[in-house]
């Protein structure tokens, strides 16, 4: 689903832009290295498996997939994508969901398009409630969440198979404040 309107982001190094296609490659690329996936629910096999995201968010569904380009200013190169899957505009919630390639980590990037894409999705999708949900060994993911005012809710033991395996999953939370009301 395209919306005229993008998370609005401040930051030296990257923007957002629509996730076409074209950046395949780029995402794949940065996907199947070992350490990015190592704290993961991602199973690629192939580029091909990337597939089934595009289509979601080239959907015109409301509860489909709404994932965002983070490409470097510089060069316009995908380095991340960030975003929401399931979207529920009945209960106005949507949970997060960002990934980036190692070459950009620990500069501030993923604090900084979170909270974008946070703000975004409270004002766009009139969401009451983004949730994020973490593998409980994915240390540097829970300091993004937790620097993104996200909430620690608990522990959701099994909940997503990991390459084969089900794995602990730790639910953050934040809530609309009164300030990021939709008629804003």
């Amino acid at each position: 689903m395209q919306y005229r309107d993008l998370p609005q982001l401040t930051h030296d190094l990257v923007y957002l832009r629509p996730l076409t296609r074209a950046d395949a490659i780029a995402w794949y690329g940065y996907l199947c290295m070992p350490h990015v996936i190592e704290h993961t629910s991602w199973d690629l096999r192939s580029i091909d498996g990337l597939a089934p995201k595009f289509d979601a968010i080239e959907s015109l569904s409301p509860s489909s997939e709404i994932r965002f380009a983070i490409a470097l200013r510089s060069s316009d190169d995908l380095v991340g994508t960030v975003g929401f899957h399931t979207i529920s505009t009945v209960n106005k919630t949507a949970e997060l969901a960002y990934d980036l390639s190692p070459a950009i980590w620990g500069q501030g990037i993923a604090p900084a398009v979170c909270e974008s894409v946070i703000a975004w999705g409270f004002k766009q999708l009139g969401a009451v409630r983004i949730q994020a949900t973490v593998l409980e060994s994915n240390d540097r993911s829970i300091r993004v969440l937790e620097k993104s005012g996200f909430e620690r809710e608990g522990l959701l033991r099994s909940f997503r198979m990991v390459r084969g395996r089900p794995g602990n999953f730790w639910m953050y939370a934040r809530l609309r404040l009164p300030a990021e009301r939709v008629d804003q």
